[in-house]
Protein backbone atom coordinates (compact mmCIF):
# COMPACT_ATOMS: atom_id res chain seq x y z
CA UNK A 1 0.00 0.00 0.00
CA UNK A 2 2.97 2.61 0.39
CA UNK A 3 6.35 1.87 -0.98
CA UNK A 4 8.60 4.66 0.06
CA UNK A 5 12.10 4.68 -1.94
CA UNK A 6 15.78 6.39 -1.01
CA UNK A 7 13.68 9.23 0.71
CA UNK A 8 15.75 12.19 1.08
CA UNK A 9 14.51 15.69 2.32
CA UNK A 10 16.93 18.76 3.00
CA UNK A 11 17.01 22.45 3.49
CA UNK A 12 19.18 24.86 2.74
CA UNK A 13 20.13 27.78 4.89
CA UNK A 14 21.92 30.80 4.41
CA UNK A 15 24.92 28.92 5.13
CA UNK A 16 24.49 25.01 4.66
CA UNK A 17 22.33 22.24 4.08
CA UNK A 18 20.30 20.11 6.85
CA UNK A 19 19.13 17.02 6.17
CA UNK A 20 16.36 15.99 7.93
CA UNK A 21 15.94 12.88 6.13
CA UNK A 22 18.80 10.48 4.62
CA UNK A 23 18.07 7.83 2.81
CA UNK A 24 14.56 6.06 3.64
CA UNK A 25 13.58 3.19 2.42
CA UNK A 26 10.49 0.53 3.44
CA UNK A 27 7.52 -0.98 2.67
CA UNK A 28 3.97 -1.20 4.38
CA UNK A 29 1.44 -3.73 3.20
CA UNK A 30 -2.29 -3.28 2.79
CA UNK A 31 -4.07 -3.01 6.51
CA UNK A 32 -0.82 -2.97 8.27
CA UNK A 33 -0.87 -0.68 11.67
CA UNK A 34 2.58 0.71 11.39
CA UNK A 35 4.67 3.10 14.15
CA UNK A 36 7.08 5.54 13.53
CA UNK A 37 8.67 6.43 16.53
CA UNK A 38 12.43 8.44 17.45
CA UNK A 39 13.44 11.45 19.48
CA UNK A 40 12.24 14.91 18.66
CA UNK A 41 13.98 16.16 15.96
CA UNK A 42 14.27 12.90 14.03
CA UNK A 43 12.23 13.29 11.19
CA UNK A 44 9.22 11.34 12.30
CA UNK A 45 6.42 14.44 11.72
CA UNK A 46 8.68 15.63 8.53
CA UNK A 47 8.15 11.98 6.82
CA UNK A 48 4.94 11.84 7.53
CA UNK A 49 3.96 15.06 6.13
CA UNK A 50 5.98 13.56 2.74
CA UNK A 51 3.52 10.46 3.24
CA UNK A 52 0.23 12.89 2.76
CA UNK A 53 1.87 14.61 -0.02
CA UNK A 54 2.02 18.11 2.19
CA UNK A 55 5.67 18.71 1.05
CA UNK A 56 7.86 16.85 -1.86
CA UNK A 57 10.94 15.11 -0.59
CA UNK A 58 13.95 16.52 -2.29
CA UNK A 59 14.58 12.91 -3.99
CA UNK A 60 13.48 9.37 -3.57
CA UNK A 61 9.62 8.50 -4.00
CA UNK A 62 6.62 7.61 -2.60
CA UNK A 63 3.93 5.48 -3.79
CA UNK A 64 0.95 5.16 -2.32
CA UNK A 65 -1.72 2.59 -3.90
CA UNK A 66 0.51 2.30 -7.09
CA UNK A 67 0.47 6.20 -7.46
CA UNK A 68 3.85 7.71 -7.21
CA UNK A 69 2.59 10.79 -5.26
CA UNK A 70 5.98 12.78 -6.05
CA UNK A 71 5.07 13.19 -9.43
CA UNK A 72 1.37 14.55 -8.86
CA UNK A 73 0.79 18.37 -8.87
CA UNK A 74 -0.91 20.24 -5.58
CA UNK A 75 -4.41 19.46 -7.16
CA UNK A 76 -3.37 16.13 -8.22
CA UNK A 77 -2.39 15.70 -4.46
CA UNK A 78 -5.30 17.12 -3.23
CA UNK A 79 -7.53 15.08 -4.86
CA UNK A 80 -5.49 11.81 -3.98
CA UNK A 81 -6.01 13.26 -0.19
CA UNK A 82 -9.56 13.79 -0.29
CA UNK A 83 -10.33 10.44 -1.49
CA UNK A 84 -7.64 7.75 0.08
CA UNK A 85 -5.80 9.28 2.65
CA UNK A 86 -7.26 10.70 6.01
CA UNK A 87 -5.06 12.46 8.68
CA UNK A 88 -5.62 12.54 12.20
CA UNK A 89 -3.91 15.92 13.81
CA UNK A 90 -2.68 16.10 17.34
CA UNK A 91 -4.02 19.29 17.98
CA UNK A 92 -7.69 18.64 16.54
CA UNK A 93 -8.28 20.78 13.42
CA UNK A 94 -11.42 21.30 14.42
CA UNK A 95 -13.21 23.93 12.54
CA UNK A 96 -14.75 25.98 15.61
CA UNK A 97 -17.82 27.00 13.61
CA UNK A 98 -19.14 23.51 12.33
CA UNK A 99 -20.75 21.32 15.10
CA UNK A 100 -19.67 17.71 15.88
CA UNK A 101 -21.44 16.23 12.47
CA UNK A 102 -20.53 19.00 10.47
CA UNK A 103 -16.83 18.39 11.34
CA UNK A 104 -17.54 14.98 9.97
CA UNK A 105 -19.58 15.68 6.78
CA UNK A 106 -16.70 18.16 5.81
CA UNK A 107 -14.81 16.06 3.68
CA UNK A 108 -17.73 14.86 1.67
CA UNK A 109 -18.98 18.74 1.28
CA UNK A 110 -15.44 19.32 0.07
CA UNK A 111 -15.81 16.08 -2.31
CA UNK A 112 -19.27 17.53 -3.28
CA UNK A 113 -20.86 14.46 -1.66
CA UNK A 114 -22.99 16.45 0.56
CA UNK A 115 -25.78 13.78 0.40
CA UNK A 116 -28.16 11.92 2.64
CA UNK A 117 -26.12 8.86 2.15
CA UNK A 118 -22.93 11.05 3.11
CA UNK A 119 -25.00 12.32 6.36
CA UNK A 120 -25.97 8.60 7.53
CA UNK A 121 -22.35 7.57 7.44
CA UNK A 122 -21.46 11.06 9.41
CA UNK A 123 -24.28 9.74 11.85
CA UNK A 124 -22.74 6.41 12.03
CA UNK A 125 -19.08 7.51 12.44
CA UNK A 126 -20.14 9.85 15.04
CA UNK A 127 -22.32 6.59 16.95
CA UNK A 128 -18.93 4.41 16.42
CA UNK A 129 -16.90 7.34 18.35
CA UNK A 130 -19.51 7.34 21.19
CA UNK A 131 -20.46 10.92 20.47
CA UNK A 132 -23.86 10.14 19.24
CA UNK A 133 -25.20 13.04 21.65
CA UNK A 134 -22.68 15.53 21.47
CA UNK A 135 -23.80 15.92 17.08
CA UNK A 136 -24.94 19.36 17.85
CA UNK A 137 -22.31 20.38 19.88
CA UNK A 138 -19.50 22.99 18.74
CA UNK A 139 -16.22 21.60 19.51
CA UNK A 140 -15.70 24.79 22.25
CA UNK A 141 -18.32 22.47 24.08
CA UNK A 142 -16.21 19.40 24.00
CA UNK A 143 -13.55 17.78 25.96
CA UNK A 144 -10.12 17.27 23.91
CA UNK A 145 -10.52 13.58 24.39
CA UNK A 146 -14.24 14.24 22.38
CA UNK A 147 -12.58 16.41 19.98
CA UNK A 148 -10.07 14.00 19.25
CA UNK A 149 -12.76 11.53 18.45
CA UNK A 150 -14.20 13.45 16.39
CA UNK A 151 -11.12 14.32 14.40
CA UNK A 152 -11.25 10.68 14.21
CA UNK A 153 -14.45 9.77 12.60
CA UNK A 154 -13.80 12.87 10.31
CA UNK A 155 -10.61 11.07 8.60
CA UNK A 156 -13.00 8.20 8.26
CA UNK A 157 -15.24 9.77 6.44
CA UNK A 158 -14.15 9.27 2.90
CA UNK A 159 -13.48 5.44 4.24
CA UNK A 160 -9.47 6.01 2.78
CA UNK A 161 -7.14 3.66 2.15
CA UNK A 162 -4.74 4.66 4.37
CA UNK A 163 -5.20 6.82 7.71
CA UNK A 164 -1.79 8.91 8.67
CA UNK A 165 -1.72 9.98 12.45
CA UNK A 166 0.57 12.28 14.12
CA UNK A 167 0.80 11.83 17.77
CA UNK A 168 -3.08 10.97 17.92
CA UNK A 169 -3.37 10.63 21.84
CA UNK A 170 -0.39 13.23 22.59
CA UNK A 171 -2.44 15.86 24.26
CA UNK A 172 -4.80 13.33 25.63
CA UNK A 173 -4.68 11.75 29.47
CA UNK A 174 -4.10 8.09 29.43
CA UNK A 175 -7.95 7.39 29.51
CA UNK A 176 -8.94 9.43 26.81
CA UNK A 177 -5.86 8.41 24.92
CA UNK A 178 -6.73 4.61 25.39
CA UNK A 179 -9.61 5.16 24.25
CA UNK A 180 -8.82 6.71 21.05
CA UNK A 181 -6.42 3.92 20.34
CA UNK A 182 -8.93 1.59 20.60
CA UNK A 183 -11.16 3.61 18.11
CA UNK A 184 -8.49 4.32 15.70
CA UNK A 185 -7.60 0.17 16.15
CA UNK A 186 -11.60 -0.80 15.80
CA UNK A 187 -11.77 1.20 12.33
CA UNK A 188 -9.28 0.10 11.09
CA UNK A 189 -10.38 -3.67 11.57
CA UNK A 190 -13.32 -2.98 10.26
CA UNK A 191 -12.66 -1.06 6.84
CA UNK A 192 -8.63 -2.74 6.60
CA UNK A 193 -6.69 0.83 6.43
CA UNK A 194 -3.60 1.02 6.30
CA UNK A 195 -2.87 2.64 9.87
CA UNK A 196 0.35 5.33 10.10
CA UNK A 197 1.54 6.30 13.67
CA UNK A 198 4.20 8.82 14.76
CA UNK A 199 3.69 8.53 18.62
CA UNK A 200 5.77 8.65 21.64
CA UNK A 201 3.70 6.83 23.42
CA UNK A 202 4.41 3.41 24.43
CA UNK A 203 1.03 1.96 24.86
CA UNK A 204 0.42 3.00 20.95
CA UNK A 205 3.12 1.42 19.74
CA UNK A 206 2.88 -1.40 21.87
CA UNK A 207 -0.26 -2.46 20.03
CA UNK A 208 0.92 -1.59 15.73
CA UNK A 209 2.20 -4.73 13.87
CA UNK A 210 5.55 -2.81 13.27
CA UNK A 211 7.53 -0.35 14.18
CA UNK A 212 10.19 1.64 12.47
CA UNK A 213 12.68 3.84 14.49
CA UNK A 214 13.93 7.20 13.22
CA UNK A 215 17.53 8.65 14.59
CA UNK A 216 19.07 12.06 13.11
CA UNK A 217 16.84 11.48 9.90
CA UNK A 218 18.00 8.41 9.40
CA UNK A 219 15.85 4.73 9.50
CA UNK A 220 17.43 3.25 12.86
CA UNK A 221 15.78 -0.37 12.94
CA UNK A 222 12.72 -1.68 11.22
CA UNK A 223 10.76 -4.42 13.17
CA UNK A 224 8.08 -6.61 13.50
CA UNK A 225 6.04 -6.50 16.69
Amino acid sequence: MISVKNLVKTVETSTHTVEILRDISFDVPASQVLAITGASGSGKSTLLGLLAGLDWPTSGSIHLDGTDITRLNEDQLALLRGRRIGFVFQAYQLIPTLNALENILLPAELAGNGHVRQSQRARYLLDSVGLSDRADHYPAQLSGGEQQRVGIARAFMMQPSILLADEPTGNLDSVNGNHVLELMLKLNREQGTTLVLVTHDRTLTERADRRIILRDGSLLSDELL
